[in-house]
């Protein structure tokens, strides 16, 4: 074989594999932005009664939370508004969670608490706090954005893609990567496992009971346990409502004092 027959067979292998890996990144990103909008982004809106069990390393019950959780889309550039209500305990009745959450930046986060009656803005850094006790953080409520981490196709089966992904900057997380099982055929996310900087099981989420809801397929029982303490967390969500046309002005400081009643109030 030629010099240049040889040339044109090593150009000809290292484009194709190239391409192979181009192909595999360009899959994954979109196996990942489905599963992100079917997760997070279903519905114009959503309305729904969030019950919220803590549990010890014994499983035992240690608190018991319920709140009203309200979603709404920003059109189609990923950015969203929540507003969380809670209703019990009687100890934190009247608080209210809020978030912008934004593409761009980091989220913009509130909260407000009755007993001082103080609107508390959160720093950019809370996001990956406990969310009010539980195993969840604050970035699990609203969603992690799908760009904040590299993302890699470990692996296919029947069921799922089995999905690494790795934070793009390492500072800002407090674990170094997670895995996430995507089923194939309703790209709901149906377990993630997160491992902490020296490699280790750190949280474990699962997916439980899915209904179908107004034509979208919505996780309705699902938990979070700390792997290394082996306390939990279990949500289930009751009625759920979609495109029940939210207004914006519920996302504003006014409404976290100001309770909006007909929305708190929406199942009864």
């Amino acid at each position: 074989m030629t010099f240049y027959k040889t040339f044109l067979v090593l150009l000809f292998i290292n484009g194709f594999a190239l391409q192979n890996t181009w192909s595999q990144e360009t899959d994954v990103n979109i196996i990942v932005n489905k599963a992100n909008k079917v997760y997070k982004y279903s519905g114009d809106d959503r309305i729904c009664i969030v019950n919220m069990d803590i549990k010890n390393n014994k499983g035992k019950t240690t608190m018991n939370r319920e709140l009203v959780l309200i979603r709404k889309n920003d059109g189609d550039n990923l950015k969203q508004k929540w507003y969380a209500y809670f209703k019990k305990p009687a100890d934190i009745r009247k608080m209210v969670f809020m978030v912008w959450k934004n593409t761009n930046k980091d989220d913009d986060r509130w909260i407000y608490l009755p007993a001082m009656d103080l609107v508390k803005r959160l720093a950019g850094s809370d996001k990956r706090s406990s969310f009010v006790g539980s195993q969840f953080v604050y970035e699990d409520v609203t969603g992690r954005l799908p760009k904040l981490d590299t993302h890699q196709l470990i692996k296919t089966s029947d069921n799922y893609y089995e999905v690494k992904s790795t934070p793009v900057d390492p500072s800002a997380a407090e674990f170094s990567y997670f895995y996430t099982w995507i089923d194939k055929e309703t790209f709901i996310p149906k377990k993630r496992v997160f491992y902490d900087k020296n490699g280790e099981k750190q949280r474990e989420y699962r997916a439980g009971k899915v209904e179908d809801i107004q034509g979208e397929k919505t996780i309705v029982e699902f938990s979070m346990t700390n792997i290394q303490t082996g306390e939990s967390t279990y949500i289930t969500f009751s009625d759920v409502k979609y495109n029940v046309g939210i207004p914006d002005n519920i996302f504003t400081e006014t409404y976290l004092r100001r309770v909006p009643r007909k929305w708190v109030s929406y199942n009864k």
